[in-house]
């Protein structure tokens, strides 16, 4: 599990060494000279980055705050929402948030990764002149292998990790070696150990400051997708690779390159000067390119991964509507692919490679939804420390504190590179927050107006005792999102074909706020009226695949006596219109009704048996 988290998990901060040493000292260097407390103080900001960011936020605090082995910002929601409750509307508005500006990596981030490596070809002196290394076709391979790696997503992440962790290993261990050939170019890079030439570098360098600050970040992007990774390896595995294998791995290279740009301290006068790709000797450069470009393709793995185990999270706690969920593992139960998401995402990906056409231009749009992912997991897990937790309130002023300081820090950096590129994120995760609220009150709106015009359950039977319409054998199940009212699909039955089955079964699925319910503790059955009418409450975790043969065959198990060969489903289809005299207003109807029908059919959400399915229609104004 350990070989598979390096292989998904730390992709995406393990080719950080890629640009952002390179993009943070493009700020500084005065006609391309870098000085010597400039590289030292860049270094110690990016070292101590990866210490206080990574090693003490994510890895030893946050990852404390798991949702029964689920990681991630909806996790951190949930775990907050059990003590806060759902209508808790700061609680719920940092997670969504920082969800949609997770989304906003998750198209970056491919992009960054895979046109940095493909930018490799430039180093090499036989063919970066030729028409190989131009502009225009580097964004042609970065294309092909995007469209490539978003392709092989289908065959899941156990199967990809399998491939990817031993490369990662290579990836890693071969960064570790490069900057220990290049430490000795210069000791004093040892130096950068020390936060005073840190402080020292900000203090001294005003505005010029924060801007690198803004670039040092790109060295911890892929922290939120370690921890929203989690439930795919567990917290265990995750943590022994860091501390292992990634952190030192990463320092060394960091050591590595700037001692070799402060034995060469005109080398940044180049623009497509790479120190990274300067530390491998001659004859190594082209398959160092080549084990660069597949472990760039493993960092999209982090994030795209990341985004499915985000978006069944969402769907499950009616974030978004129900998109469809394949389970790619029969082991590992946290291994999910969503094709929707997944397409939507190369979409993205790949108008962002078109559109910036360099590593250099993203650089600019990167970091910004990351540092405000960062920022809503630091909130939400203040909460969990004071009410799930229950710690006292100065010691978890104490602890997080700091880390919101340093999040609000790199996130006013980011900020400075707004109209360079940055809006870019920020206007994507707007769409996804607007998309998330309106499905949100959307849902609420025609939950209400469906309770309001119902008829309880029980009293609808005490009718029917002194009226009895005509009884036919066999057994209906009626699926309800309301377990106390009459389902919709019942009365409509009742109304137009004036029939009514021997046994009748009313069943509800809930989705609790934990991602994984006991088989033992997932259902409840119970009679209405009599025996021949039947409630059933079904409570699924949010990581769960809500599956309703299953869920019946518990029943059975629990006493419940019926032929399920002589069983049929009876589903609602609600025909959703827009009202001016609704309560929202009439683009956000239009937006829920678009939303409503990109939702998965219900009978393929719940894994119904199709020839048993009957859908009774109804229309419902918002």
């Amino acid at each position: 599990m350990a070989l598979g988290s390096v292989g998904v998990v730390y992709g995406d901060i393990g080719t950080s060494p890629l640009y952002a040493l390179k993009e943070s000292l493009h700020h500084t260097a005065r006609d391309g000279i870098a000085t010597q407390i400039e590289v030292i103080g860049v270094v110690s900001l990016l070292i101590w980055a990866l210490i206080i960011v990574v090693t003490l936020k994510y890895v030893v605090f946050i990852m404390r705050a798991d949702n029964k082995g689920e990681g991630g910002t909806l996790s951190l929601m949930a775990l907050a929402q059990t003590k806060m409750g759902r209508s808790m509307g700061p609680v719920f508005m940092l997670g969504v948030i920082g969800a949609a500006l997770f989304y906003g990596d998750s198209i970056i981030t491919p992009a960054i990764s895979v046109l940095s490596a493909v930018e490799g070809l430039k180093q090499i002196d036989s063919i970066k002149d030729t028409w190989i290394a131009s502009d225009r076709y580097i964004v042609i391979f970065a294309v092909v292998i995007l469209v490539a790696l978003f392709a092989v997503q289908s065959r899941g992440t156990g199967k990809v990790a399998a491939f990817f962790g031993p490369i990662m290993v290579v990836w890693f261990l071969t960064l570790a070696v490069l900057g220990i050939m290049h430490i000795g170019d210069d000791l004093v890079i040892l130096n950068a150990f020390n936060p005073y030439y840190a402080g020292y570098f900000l203090a001294n360098h005003g505005i010029i400051g924060l801007i690198v600050l803004g670039s040092v970040f790109l060295a911890v992007t892929g922290a939120e997708a370690l921890y929203a990774d989690m439930g795919h390896f567990g917290r265990n595995p995750i943590r022994a690779a860091w501390l292992a294998l990634v952190f030192p791995s990463l320092v060394l290279n960091y050591l590595g390159q700037g001692a070799l740009i402060l034995k060469n301290p005109t080398a940044m006068a180049d623009r497509n000067f790479s120190p990274f790709y300067a530390m491998a000797p001659e004859w190594l450069l082209v398959p160092f390119i080549a084990l660069a470009l597949l472990a760039t393709i493993i960092a999209s793995q982090a994030v795209i991964t990341g985004a499915f185990s985000l978006t069944q999270q969402a769907v499950q706690l009616g974030l978004l509507p129900r998109l469809e969920i394949r389970h790619t593992s029969e082991t590992q139960r946290g291994q999910i692919y969503l094709p929707q998401i997944n397409w939507l995402l190369m979409i993205g990906v790949l108008v962002l490679v078109v559109t910036f056409r360099s590593s250099s231009s993203l650089a600019n749009a990167y970091g910004i939804a990351v540092t405000g992912a960062m920022l809503a997991d630091a909130g939400l897990f203040y909460i969990v420390t004071r009410r799930v937790w229950g710690w006292a309130p100065w010691r978890s002023f104490l602890i997080v504190t700091p880390f919101i300081i340093v999040d609000c820090i790199f996130f006013g950096a980011n900020l400075l590179k707004l109209f360079d590129g940055a809006y870019m994120p920020l206007i994507f995760g707007s769409m996804l927050i607007i998309l998330m609220w309106t499905w949100v009150r959307g849902s609420r709106i025609v939950y209400s107006k469906e309770r309001r015009d119902s008829l309880p359950v029980a009293d609808l039977f005490r009718m029917l005792e002194k009226s009895q319409p005509v009884r036919v054998k066999g057994t209906a199940v009626f699926l309800t999102s309301d377990p106390e009212n009459a389902p919709s699909a019942l009365l409509h039955n009742l109304k137009h074909n004036k029939v009514l089955h021997q046994r009748n079964i009313i069943l509800t699925i809930k989705t609790l706020d934990v991602p994984w319910v006991p088989e033992h503790e997932q259902i409840k059955v119970s009679p209405i009226c009599s025996d021949e009418v039947t409630r059933i409450i079904a409570r699924v975790g949010y990581m769960q695949s809500p599956r309703v043969p299953r869920i019946l065959t518990l029943a059975r198990r629990n006493g419940l006596d019926f032929d399920i060969m002589q069983t049929s489903f009876f589903l609602g289809r609600r025909t959703i219109k827009a009202s001016r005299a609704s309560g929202m207003p009439i683009w956000q109807d239009n937006v829920f009704i678009f939303l409503s029908r990109m939702a998965t059919n219900a009978t393929d959400f719940f894994h119904i048996p199709t020839g048993r399915v009957v859908e009774m229609g109804s229309q419902v104004t918002v």
